[in-house]
């Protein structure tokens, strides 16, 4: 389909589709009081986690957290991209399917010539592995890794041959041709004279997909002795290595029922794994493993192991992943770590101790609250009142980011056993620390050129720690884990929010906000995101949960529908009969912390410079509505 579906064809076509319907067919659901349930089919469970509520059009499953509307159902269970839901679910209800003008064609069009230039160098690639008179240098190399031609088939492996030009020859076959080459990282241009040669010589080559199956870059390992041994496509725009996970569009082919996933450093990590059967291995792409990484993971499953080496460089990156996991720890998701012998890595203990074994070492993983308390001690005579007020503070400090539930709240109980200090205390102590300061940018080894470490090709590389250990920047003792540069707090606990999803499940909430220009000035995470809705429901005041979703969806597309789904799993535990005013008290909330900043900055500004007229009026508009009663 070439075309956008309508928006207004979608709210009807959701607005004539009940929910029940369309996964009853598919999963056995029995009613349960006002909603239906039934076993979960994203992930193996023996009691029934999975709710479908027909008033609100919504799914949702309190073991994995999958959720969503019918059309999210489909396009997870049956692995339909959106507009082939879409079509399901209309030829289902016997509606024709309209199409209406693509919204930004020459973007669509450029983007499709890219998959295309890439998809065609993917092929290349394949063809070289089986055809090319250097192709048993290659074939050797796989064979001495243990790789089975079934395998390397799986996972699109190929050989870019010796040579310059070997794909510009190929592929480049007109100037057009040769300019989409070089926006998707494939071809580089030469800077001592006119044209352009491979950026990928003499390697194996490991096509990154998408999560349609699409290929949209590319990791070479080099056979030779040339530098770097790993080598990623540059950045492009069909390519942000940041956001995409080595090994996901396998593994999710591989199972729609995955249950948790491993988080390793090197592609061929990945593709021995799921050789062995462990088809739920994924690999960050030169990057440290980011929340970005995380929410996306846990987006289809609760439970994640990440994998270090049990050297010191693993001890450091462990400490990293910790500070970035915090944050993001929401009641439901589990996170382990997983250090392995010293001088292995996943790939060659897998080969040596087969699947059973490997399996059960990440059955047995260490828990992101032992690692924890183990890392925050370290070093700490904890039999000593020094330490345990130096491990209070050390935890407190970590902690802060974490969201505010079940979790949170345990990690006190057992800091407070450790301590020997009540809970009562430590809560305190913990709401007088302060957000921890960003580090400072470090700098570089006087060695290491960022823009060129390497003068042979541009400097687009990316080093794999299981074959060449990044250097370590900075002189941080291992032992004492980095504070959390990124303090941002639980989206469940920042009052925006909050109300943005109350709003979700009882949209009718909206018709209590006369007038939302006053809330566009408000400064507080989330608020964005709830003036939009506010705004969607003025417009749309007979939209429901699912409705919301689809027209987010045509919004701001597939990664922020996935946040506010993740918003709509979470309904508030508030009592129905007080629903319109927790609301109310929300939206007053935010009012009077926006008020207090602003108060603040005025009088730290009166402290400097006399104040305007305009600037006094607005200084005693805000007094006053600081020592108004309340209503």
């Amino acid at each position: 389909m070439a075309g956008l579906i309508p928006q207004q064809f979608i709210d009807d076509l959701l607005d004539r589709t009940d929910i029940v319907e369309i996964i009853d067919g598919r999963v056995s659901l029995r009613k349960s009081g006002q909603n239906y349930s039934g076993l979960c089919p994203f992930h193996n469970e023996k009691s029934p986690s999975f709710t479908v509520s027909q008033t609100k059009q919504f799914y949702h499953c309190f073991g994995c957290g999958a959720n969503g509307n019918a059309i999210g159902f489909l396009m997870e269970f049956e692995r339909l991209e959106f507009p082939a839901a879409v079509e399901a679910i209309a030829r289902n209800a016997g509606i024709e399917m309209p199409v209406e003008r693509q919204a930004n064609p020459e973007k669509k069009k450029q983007q499709d010539s890219l998959y295309d230039q890439l998809e065609r160098a993917q092929q290349f690639f394949s063809q070289q592995l089986r055809q090319h008179p250097s192709r048993e240098k290659a074939i050797n190399y796989l064979k001495g890794r243990q790789l089975t031609g079934e395998t390397a088939k799986t996972f699109g492996i190929g050989y870019a041959p010796p040579g310059w030009e070997n794909l510009h020859k190929e592929l480049a076959k007109a100037e057009q041709d040769e300019q989409q080459l070089i926006e998707a990282g494939m071809l580089v241009k030469r800077e001592d004279r006119d044209g352009c040669y491979d950026r990928f010589r003499d390697r194996i080559m490991f096509p990154i997909r998408d999560n349609r199956g699409r290929t949209i870059a590319f990791g070479g390992r080099v056979l030779g002795d040339d530098k770097p041994k790993y080598l990623n496509s540059p950045e492009s725009p069909v390519f942000h290595k940041g956001n995409e996970l080595y090994g996901l569009y396998e593994a999710r082919q591989a199972s729609n029922r995955l249950s948790r996933f491993l988080i390793v450093e090197g592609y061929m990590d990945v593709v021995a794994l799921a050789q062995h059967g462990i088809h739920y291995a994924v690999a960050t792409l030169g990057t440290s493993t980011s929340d970005a990484h995380l929410n996306k993971l846990f987006r289809m499953v609760s439970e994640i192991v990440i994998c270090f080496d049990g050297d010191d460089a693993g001890r450091k990156a462990a400490a990293r992943a910790l500070d970035t996991t915090l944050p993001i720890l929401e009641d439901g998701r589990q996170i382990r770590f997983l250090f392995l012998p010293d001088g292995e890595d996943p790939d060659s203990l897998v080969h040596k101790e087969g699947k059973e074994a490997f399996t059960k070492r990440l059955d047995q993983a260490m828990t992101l609250t032992d690692y924890f308390f183990a890392s925050v001690s370290e070093g700490l005579n904890l039999d000593s009142l020094d330490g345990q007020a130096r491990m209070s503070k050390l935890a407190l400090e970590k902690m802060h980011p974490m969201p505010r539930g079940v979790l949170y709240e345990l990690m006190l109980k057992q800091l407070a056993k450790i301590t020997d200090l009540s809970v009562e205390s430590l809560k305190e102590n913990a709401a007088k620390v302060a957000p921890a300061k960003p580090k400072p940018n470090v700098s570089m080894p006087a060695d290491f050129n960022e823009d060129h470490p390497y003068p042979d090709d541009s400097g687009d590389y990316d080093h794999y720690s299981d074959y060449d250990h990044q250097p370590s920047y900075g002189n941080q003792p291992s032992s004492v884990p980095a504070k959390a540069s990124n303090q941002r707090r639980s989206r469940v606990t920042e009052p925006a929010e909050k109300a943005a999803a109350l709003l979700l499940h009882h949209p009718e909430l909206a018709n209590l906000i006369e007038d939302i220009e006053p809330l566009r000035t408000i400064d507080s995470p989330g608020m964005q995101q709830l003036v939009e809705l506010l705004s969607l429901l003025k417009e749309h005041p007979q939209s429901n949960t699912a409705s919301i979703l689809a027209h987010w969806q045509g919004m701001h597309g597939e990664e922020a529908v996935e946040e506010l789904k993740s918003l709509a799993s979470r309904e508030q535990l508030v009592a129905q009969d007080n629903i319109e005013t927790y609301f109310k008290n929300t939206l007053s909330l935010l009012q009077k912390h926006h008020n207090e900043q602003q108060l603040e900055q005025l009088l730290d500004h009166a402290k400097h410079t006399p104040l305007t007229s305009d600037e006094k009026q607005q200084l005693q508009a805000l007094l006053q509505a600081k020592h108004a009663k309340p209503k």
